[in-house]
């Protein structure tokens, strides 16, 4: 009998998750995607100002929504629920134009 063990070495253990960080996709109208690595109690401020940077777009022309709704800057991961892998929509703000359809100038919006 030889003495080899099926030990495996501690170099093959994957590397630990960090708890306090989460990772974000930003999808553009376009389709495209970039992803993010930030703590989960940082305001989405950075994250959005990263992402305007990296498109070369003003961050005033951008609106940004998670499930649908409107994320303010100083908002957290962990004020709205953030889970791993979760995916923001970055959405040009779009100004002007009318209500679609209305014969008289209204004041729908």
């Amino acid at each position: 009998m030889s003495g080899t063990t099926n030990n495996q070495d501690s170099t093959d253990k994957k590397p630990a998750i960090d708890p306090d960080r989460i990772d974000l996709k930003v999808k553009s109208q376009d389709g495209g995607e970039v992803f993010f690595k930030i703590k989960k109690n940082t305001p989405l401020k950075k994250l959005m100002n990263a992402y305007c940077d990296r498109q070369s777009m003003d961050f005033n022309t951008v609106v940004f929504l998670f499930d649908g709704r409107k994320i303010r800057p100083e908002q957290t991961p962990v004020e709205l629920e953030m889970e791993n892998g979760d995916e923001i929509d970055a959405m040009l703000h779009q100004t002007g134009g009318d209500c679609g359809g209305c014969v008289q100038p209204c004041s729908y919006f």
